[in-house]
């Protein structure tokens, strides 16, 4: 008789004597989260915004294509659908206390460049503003939104990209769920025909 825990049958792989669980639906974004987080920046009405954000992927190399997922119930959702851009700020993990900050708080009656001591700096390629702080920064400019409505994806196309030379080693920093984050450790070089 297999052996069950909570109904759910245990799977066990025989050489290692590993046990799996059966995990909830509702939690398997933890295991595929693509990190690292960013910052992402819109404007509207004279007012810039951040949102801290980690639902993206590379679409496509050249040009850089990203998907971005922004819920339609954030205020950066409204901002970025009218604006038509946007910056991707990547933080490293000495910002995370400004990260978990700029991810709990409402944009549409807050400064968060104020209240988390973040600076603004002007873009070159679009209107938002650029952070400071932040390890790097991709300016955005939309280009598909026509799974906006439907999934809260938008395509993105990166016009320019910065980065902070002084930082050999970015700690980025990458969600797990309910609060939970993982520090970007040591990297390892494997030879791949990958571009």
């Amino acid at each position: 008789m297999a052996r069950t825990i909570r109904g759910e049958p245990m799977k066990r792989d025989r050489k290692a004597g590993m046990v799996k669980r059966s995990l909830p639906l509702s939690k398997v974004y933890r295991l595929l989260e693509p990190g690292p987080v960013v910052l992402v920046t819109t404007a509207g009405k004279g007012k810039a915004n951040i949102m801290a954000q980690s639902w993206h992927m590379m679409i496509e190399f050249e040009p850089p294509l990203v998907g971005c997922v922004i819920s339609n119930r954030n205020h950066s959702f409204s901002l970025l659908k009218a604006a038509k851009e946007c910056v991707l700020n990547i933080p490293t993990v000495e910002l995370a206390a400004q990260v978990v900050g700029c991810g709990n708080t409402s944009g549409r009656r807050t400064d968060k460049f104020k209240k988390f001591g973040l600076t603004p700096v002007a873009a070159s390629r679009v209107k938002v503003p650029l952070i400071d702080e932040c390890y790097a920064s991709l300016e955005c400019r939309v280009v598909d939104m026509r799974l906006a409505t439907q999934y809260n994806i938008f395509i993105l196309e990166v016009l320019k990209a910065w980065i902070d030379p002084s930082k050999k080693n970015p700690r980025t920093i990458h969600h797990r769920g309910k609060g939970t984050f993982m520090v970007e450790g040591r990297t390892i070089t494997l030879p791949s025909k990958m571009k």
